[in-house]
């Protein structure tokens, strides 16, 4: 298929006049195309296609129909078929009443060639372009960050099905691959233990008997792996995706103990990140966020939040489920910067911000970022000898504790985590003499204090943030921060956000850029059509609270 761009995307005539008559209050995608115009041209997509061959159906116009299949939550089948026979979707198209549109299988040819070219963000940028030539995005001024949990679309397995699925699967693609090998490799125990699925089989309920099937499993699947690996084999066979998995998750699960296959402890599996929690989406990690398990990823939103114009979604980003939100403000900024849409303040969760990011955010990019700081954990926090009552004079190298004794060392060094820090130790001649020495260090046979301190940009703005958080004021202003879940709500009910549609970080990825445009369309939308903002629901029980239990006002919340 090749890219030839066509027409000037002028709305035809008839296709104008019937639209107005069948809708004269307009429709969604009517009053969008008119107050936003083209959103997408072809030229924006040409690289996603090679210049010779049969001429693809309007890339631009592909890109259209993606988000308004995301804001009408339409199938693929559904989304072709409103090409075709929807007024509407025509007149945002710029179609002719007869065109016949496209088959359903070009959105998910269209959707693969995104995410090769990693272009799910193109679609985003196109309607934030529209939007700020229009006046309805403004940068500079405040914007709120949050996180959500996203599902796999492969169900959650149990240990068992785990690995037996994980074998099952490398089976079937080498049956493709090399039939005839694979019919003299295996044995024939293997047909009749993964010709099926391992959910269509019943496994043993005694806690022995299971552990007897797991060991099956994890035997049989070494062999598979030996015969695999072995100069027989064909070396292509060893880089298939199916293999590879099976060999991570044996890794994971199975060791050779005295040349028998057994199950490894919990304490000696790999750590989180790299785990594999199901062998059809590789991509997929297991996590945990107070009461919330899951395998899959995580979404992290991105929105202005300023009274006179829509609160318009200007980053998504998707990670696997263990990336931690305190990495995560960084390479938010730097997606902002690079398109322009760097915020003046940023208000995020308590998740987001520690020293560094605050400290990087105001030197790189220019940026406030608040958020609830977390408290201090020395033990000593909250006595008179916690690290705050000590004086430091950072020109000097020195610290001067509350009974006015000075430290005698002053180190550069780094923490258990990497980071750079300093390592302050005071004489334990002059610690060991003072009455106050239990109190001041937390190890009952320490004979002297030691301090460990940021850097001094990160130590001063951690105290500047601890400080002001006390303040009412900065409690007020931080209220702003909550509409920021109303849109992961708006962006669950309508968009599906907290459950992937797809296999894989990119295709998910894709679809939360995609779940960004249609939100941004319909508050866009919204204002045409005199729809308030949605405020915080309030049941009818919680209105019974006194008012002095009541946490501040009620908090405004997006469309």
């Amino acid at each position: 298929m090749s890219m030839q761009p066509k027409g000037s995307g002028e709305i035809p005539a008839e296709t104008v006049r019937v639209a107005r008559a069948a809708f004269p209050k307009g429709s969604q995608a009517i009053r969008v195309r008119d107050e936003l115009g083209p959103l997408f041209t072809d030229e924006e997509f040409a690289d996603l296609f090679p210049t010779r061959g049969k001429p693809a159906w309007s890339p631009g116009r592909l890109a259209l129909v993606l988000v308004l299949q995301f804001v009408e939550g339409l199938t693929d089948r559904q989304a072709a078929e409103a090409v075709r026979a929807r007024i509407d979707f025509k007149y945002a198209l710029a179609l002719e009443l007869a065109d016949p549109g496209f088959d359903f299988s070009v959105l998910s040819e269209f959707r693969d060639r995104l995410v090769e070219a990693d272009a799910g963000r193109r679609v985003l940028d196109g309607i934030l372009a529209a939007a700020r030539e229009k006046g309805l995005l403004k940068t500079a001024g405040r914007a709120r960050t949050d996180s959500t949990h996203v599902q796999s679309v492969a169900r959650e397995l149990c240990w068992l099905e785990m690995v037996a699925e994980t074998l099952r699967s490398a089976l079937n693609t080498l049956a493709q691959a090399a039939p005839d090998w694979l019919a003299e490799v295996a044995e024939p125990d293997w047909f009749r233990h993964y010709a099926t699925r391992a959910e269509d089989s019943r496994f043993p309920k005694a806690h022995a008997k299971r552990e007897e099937a797991g060991r099956r499993i994890g035997t049989d699947g070494m062999r598979l792996l030996e015969a695999v690996f072995s100069p027989q084999a064909s070396a292509g066979l060893r880089e298939l995706e199916q293999v590879k998995n099976l060999r991570q998750m044996w890794v994971q699960h199975f060791h050779l103990v005295g040349g028998e296959v057994r199950r490894r402890d919990p304490k000696d599996r790999p750590p989180g990140a790299t785990r594999l929690v199901t062998p059809y989406d590789p991509g997929a990690r297991g996590s945990k966020k107070r009461d919330i398990l899951w395998d899959g990823y995580k979404a992290h939103l991105t929105e202005t939040c300023e009274p006179d114009t829509p609160n318009l979604i200007t980053n998504v980003a998707t990670t696997d489920a263990t990336v931690p939100d305190s990495v995560m403000a960084g390479p938010i900024h730097a997606s902002l910067a690079a398109r322009d849409c760097l915020p003046g303040e940023h208000w995020v969760d308590a998740g987001y911000p520690n020293a560094a990011q605050v400290v990087a955010a105001r030197t790189e990019h220019g940026i406030a970022l608040h958020g609830p700081m977390a408290a201090s954990t020395t033990p000593q926090t909250g006595g008179p000898y916690e690290q705050d009552a000590f004086t430091i004079d950072w020109d000097k190298q020195q610290v001067t504790c509350p009974n006015g004794v000075t430290s005698t060392q002053w180190h550069h060094r780094h923490s258990q985590h990497g980071l750079p820090v300093i390592r302050v130790r005071f004489n334990p001649a002059d610690c060991r003499t003072c009455p106050h020495l239990r109190e001041c260090v937390s190890s009952p046979k320490a004979e002297r204090r030691e301090i460990t301190l940021r850097h001094r940009a990160e130590h001063e703005a951690v105290h500047t943030a601890r400080t002001e958080q006390q303040t009412d004021v900065w409690k007020d202003r931080y209220k702003i921060r909550a509409g920021v879940e109303g849109t992961i709500s708006q962006g669950v009910q309508r968009c599906g956000l907290r459950r992937s549609r797809y296999r894989g970080l990119a295709k998910t990825s894709l679809q939360h850029q995609l779940t960004g445009a249609a939100i941004n369309l319909a508050r866009i939308d919204a204002p045409l059509t005199d729809t308030p903002r949605a405020r915080t629901r309030t049941s009818h029980f919680a209105a019974l609270r006194p008012a002095d239990q009541v946490d501040g006002a009620k908090q405004q919340g997006p469309n």
